[in-house]
């Protein structure tokens, strides 16, 4: 199993670090409890956060740090709960999506809008801008981001053919997240809310027409065997964070903490390049493209691509403008539009307020 897992990881240039490097000075055992990905079968979970975070930070610390690394399932957890479950100790590093820590945090919902980063490069550069922003309102929370990421770009899957988003018009689409219902309302869709469990029933039976996760989310959960149609359009990226309990975070020794940024640093980088390469190899492992299929399952029941046009994109961009971030500032406080044009306008072209 650590052959196959070394050889993946060396396929998407997730070099393994120099382990046996010790960075801490000995001394007493320091426990870390980590509560990451949603499910222990992602490529995020095994690819990264247990080579780098729990077993690289025992290595690197000569075995002084442990860390005990569950999933939100393997935890029954759902994902809203992370900032909480940090902030009171029950676990030292949390993560989670941004759409489903906004609960807390409002302005974490305005890093990852639907449509207003048409490529993950962008994504990027909005995350890391809006970090320092995001911790300034996570701190009093007692709690801090230690590095963002995305998964793979959240694309649409339908059980109807369908070749431009103004076929979309009248179809049921399980959404998730604000902007997400916004987005497909101005396209004269009726966004439905249902878990990410229970979408596959849905689509099988047809209580929904289509549904959006991550291009490579929908080969796992086999989302071809009750889909025909997949678009490759990204309406977002599903960013999510790793947080830390700030006073715990706090009272560690300079070298330990050091190291602790130094590994998260690395994690983003290895994560960053994942949610690129999973991108394209979701979609290929969906429609059956057998060489482009490298992390996730080939599908048994190819599915069709339905590549973007430019009006897409065009369009994707005026719903953004017009629809979802209004919406996202009237929801959020005049505040929030502030700290766009000033953090993410200057990246994304769109200004709040013309």
């Amino acid at each position: 199993m650590r052959r196959l897992l070394l050889a993946a990881l060396a396929a998407f240039g997730l070099a393994v670090p120099a382990l046996a490097q010790t960075t801490v000075p000995p001394g007493p055992r320091i426990a870390i409890t980590a509560v990451t990905q949603p499910l222990p079968t992602q490529p995020q979970y095994t690819l990264v956060d247990q080579p780098l975070l729990r077993d690289g930070l025992r290595a690197r610390s000569n075995g002084r740090i442990e860390v005990t690394l569950a999933s939100h399932g393997e935890r029954n957890l759902g994902g809203a709960e992370i900032i909480r479950l940090v902030r009171a100790g029950q676990a030292e590093i949390g993560a989670g999506t941004l759409t489903t820590l906004s609960g807390d945090v409002p302005i974490l919902d305005g890093i990852d809008l639907s449509g207003l980063a048409p490529d993950i490069r962008l994504a990027r550069r909005i995350a890391d801008a809006m970090t320092p922003v995001a911790n300034r309102d996570l701190e009093r929370f007692g709690v801090r981001i230690l590095a963002m990421y995305p998964f793979p770009a959240q694309v649409l899957f339908c059980r109807a053919p369908f070749t431009s988003l103004a076929d979309l018009r009248g179809r049921r689409i399980r959404t998730f997240g604000n902007s997400l219902v916004d987005f497909y309302t101005a396209l004269g869709a009726q966004p439905v809310s249902i878990g990410f469990p229970e979408v596959y029933s849905a689509l099988e039976r047809g209580v929904v027409d289509c549904a959006i996760t991550g291009s490579g989310s929908g080969a796992a959960a086999r989302w071809p065997e009750v889909s025909t149609h997949i678009s490759d359009l990204p309406v977002s990226w599903a960013v999510a964070a790793y947080v830390v309990n700030l006073a715990w975070y706090n009272r560690l020794e300079p070298a330990v903490r050091a190291l602790v940024d130094d590994t998260f640093r690395e994690m983003s980088d290895r994560l960053w390049q994942l949610g690129a390469d999973a991108t394209r190899d979701g979609i290929d492992c969906n429609i059956g493209n057998r060489e482009g299929c490298r992390i996730h399952n080939l599908a048994a029941r190819p599915m069709t691509e339905v590549k973007a046009t430019d009006a897409d994109r065009a369009e994707t961009r005026r719903i953004f403008e017009q629809v979802v971030l209004p919406g996202f500032v009237r929801r959020c406080g005049a505040r929030c539009g502030e700290i766009y044009n000033q953090v993410i306008a200057p990246l994304s072209g769109v200004r709040f307020g013309g």
